[in-house]
């Protein structure tokens, strides 16, 4: 997939003047995600390259966070609170991540489940078991929406009485790469919770996906494969050409869905590795 830029943001991220030459890779990784655009109906694209932009800004935590600079810093502050606070949310954000990306292999999994009963000319089961996971998925992806505005409503610790200059940079970058986490994986919930498409008419879903033989931009991949499947109601088991369509456009949501879930694994890992910093950084001090 190729990359997207946006406008605007919803959310602000303002890192101050005073940067710490060593916060300067992270700082700049922050504020490209600072000018995309979290939309509140994205496209697997964006969903896509915010995972990726996220992906980034945790290699550059990461590099931050084992520079012998860094450490020898972290270790002599005696201030464990924020600490404790970031390793919380480090720990919640994984669940969510894992959480997440299972429902995104389980969405990849139906739709393939789906190709092959049409291939099979058995289908009604698999649309059945479909709709129902996408229920099941939109209410998953709202409850952990839910999880993520607690977290980002919640209150940080007071830092004020540190004096490390790195110390305090350190603190406050950690903390931006939260608020953008809540930014990007609020975008990839509400990709997954779209609304459940009604059934429409053949040309009808035809006009909404299709513009001069190509995709439309900005139409969720979600829902396409929702109202692709929902002109199957009226389709007779030889209307081939209405069959053929729809095996194209579920084909395309699953490529969609492979670079997403890769996306996720990436990003698993670099919590995973970041956190496992971090609780070096506090066995130091």
């Amino acid at each position: 997939m190729a990359s997207f830029s946006s406008k605007s943001n919803n959310r602000s991220i303002s890192l101050p003047s005073r940067s710490h030459p060593a916060t300067q890779n992270i700082e700049e990784e922050l504020n490209k995600l600072k000018t995309w655009e979290f939309s509140v109906s994205p496209t697997a694209e964006a969903v896509y390259n915010g995972l990726v932009g996220f992906g980034e800004v945790h290699k550059c935590m990461g590099d931050l966070l084992n520079l012998p600079l860094t450490l020898q810093a972290l270790s002599q502050c005696q201030n464990k609170k924020w600490v404790d606070e970031i390793l919380d949310k480090s720990v919640r954000f994984l669940d969510i991540c894992g959480t997440t990306r299972e429902l995104v292999s389980q969405f990849k999994e139906n739709v393939k489940d789906v190709q092959s009963s049409l291939r099979r000319k058995r289908g009604d089961l698999s649309i059945t078991s479909y709709t129902s996971f996408r229920k099941k998925m939109k209410k998953d992806a709202k409850n952990l929406v839910t999880s993520l505005k607690k977290m980002d409503h919640e209150e940080v610790v007071a830092v004020m009485e540190v004096d490390d200059q790195l110390v305090s940079a350190v603190i406050r970058v950690l903390r931006e790469v939260t608020t953008t986490g809540i930014s990007v994986f609020q975008m990839v919930l509400a990709f997954l919770s779209a609304p459940i498409t009604k059934p429409i008419s053949k040309w009808s879903l035809v006009s909404r996906l299709v513009n001069k033989g190509g995709y439309q931009e900005n139409v969720n991949e979600i829902e396409s494969v929702d109202a692709a499947l929902s002109s199957l109601s009226k389709c007779g088991p030889n209307d081939v050409e209405k069959i053929q369509f729809v095996q194209s456009i579920l084909e395309t949501v699953e490529v969609h869905f492979e670079c997403i879930e890769n996306g996720f694994d990436n990003i698993f890992r670099c919590l995973i590795r970041s956190r496992s910093t971090l609780l070096n950084v506090v066995s130091c001090q």
